[in-house]
């Protein structure tokens, strides 16, 4: 594919990245985008609950609205003249995971669709698009990438493991970018195995906490209450290690059936010194995961999910006065993006319009 990225000079001369956020959820995206240095001027989520977090926290506008009846020329208002426009999002990625294949498709799986209307509609400059590993082996991926190629965008498009952009969890996430301007791709990695965050560097300078309580400097340093059990079987635990390791009055029945016995991570501790497991809308939950604090004997807080998603220390997820709910704040943390990882997207953007 050729193009002649010299038709967009005017652009890159004094150039300002300025962006749009299809499901921009509580802005994990946005916040990262803007931390390296790339204006976002909107975020379009259906989602109520998000508008707190995602305007509390950054310089943009919410706007509650399905991108299925979100036009270009909405879109195209929010731009200045000498804008490089970026198109960016992460559809809802529930679809496409590998815990949900088998199960009927649901209204979110044609969302990726109207992302690449509106992309081939408004054909901005940039776009950047990140989702789960498994989206490719979808026709609705293949269809997005022929939309861009029949745009005459480059391409880019690889799974990438989140350590190596500073995420300390072991998640791995489809990232793809577009550009008109030439080939595109990411920056080079900041970390190595050697040197990655890993969970005592997000977490450990927090308070102490006990199961069912919350720091009162620190809503959101709040933690699940355990039953008297669950707080045997976590006092049980080892870091890094599973319930295997229980006497057998604390094993559930499922781990004793040959069905159970390969899940060896629920109920389990984190360690300090390796990075978490992925960290999903459920981790505030013991028995969710690997969700148990490394050394104190609760699950892992709100607060600590989101620092382990390389928020902010201060991200606000609620107004002050509102009461702070665990499963809708988790919801929000376990589906956002990575800020860091957000953070290497942006500043691959950036260091790929200064090459022109």
């Amino acid at each position: 594919m050729s193009y002649n990225s010299a038709l967009y000079v005017s652009y890159v001369c004094n150039f300002m990245i300025s962006g749009i956020d299809l499901f921009c959820g509580a802005g994990g995206l946005t916040c990262g985008l803007q931390r390296a240095g790339i204006n976002i001027y909107a975020g379009y989520d259906i989602d109520p609950e998000c508008r707190a977090p995602y305007e509390i926290n950054n310089q943009s506008s919410f706007i509650e609205k399905s991108i299925a009846d979100l036009s270009t020329q909405e879109l195209s208002s929010y731009y200045q003249k000498n804008d490089i426009r970026l198109l960016a999002g992460c559809a809802p990625c529930q679809p496409f995971s590998k815990y949900t294949q088998g199960r009927p498709r649901d209204d979110r799986w044609g969302l990726l669709y109207h992302f690449g209307r509106l992309a081939a509609e408004l054909a901005p400059e940039l776009i950047t698009m990140e989702n789960v590993p498994d989206l490719v082996r979808h026709d609705v991926y293949s269809d997005f990438i022929n939309i861009l190629d029949s745009k005459n965008y480059y391409i880019y498009s690889k799974v990438i493991y989140c350590p190596d952009y500073g995420v300390p969890q072991n998640r791995s996430r489809l990232v793809l970018l577009a550009s008109k301007l030439g080939p595109i791709s990411m920056i080079k990695k900041s970390h190595t195995k050697n040197n990655y965050q890993t969970v005592r560097n997000s977490i450990e300078h927090l308070p102490k906490l006990d199961a069912g309580s919350v720091n009162p400097a620190d809503s959101l340093h709040k933690s699940a209450g355990l039953t008297p059990i669950n707080l045997k079987r976590i006092r049980a635990s080892t870091p890094g290690g599973s319930w295997k390791q229980w006497p057998d009055e604390l094993r559930l029945n499922c781990h004793k059936k040959e069905s159970g016995k390969g899940y060896p991570s629920v109920y389990g501790r984190m360690d300090w010194d390796d990075v978490s497991p992925t960290i999903t809308t459920q981790s505030y939950n013991l028995g969710s995961g690997r969700f148990g604090h490394p050394a104190q004997d609760r699950a892992i807080s709100l607060r600590e999910a989101a620092c382990i998603q390389s928020f902010p220390d201060n991200y606000a997820f609620a107004h002050q006065e509102d009461s702070v709910r665990l499963n809708v704040i988790g919801r929000m943390i376990g589906n956002a993006v990575p800020v860091a990882l957000a953070e290497a997207i942006g500043s691959s953007l950036i260091s790929h319009v200064k090459q022109f």
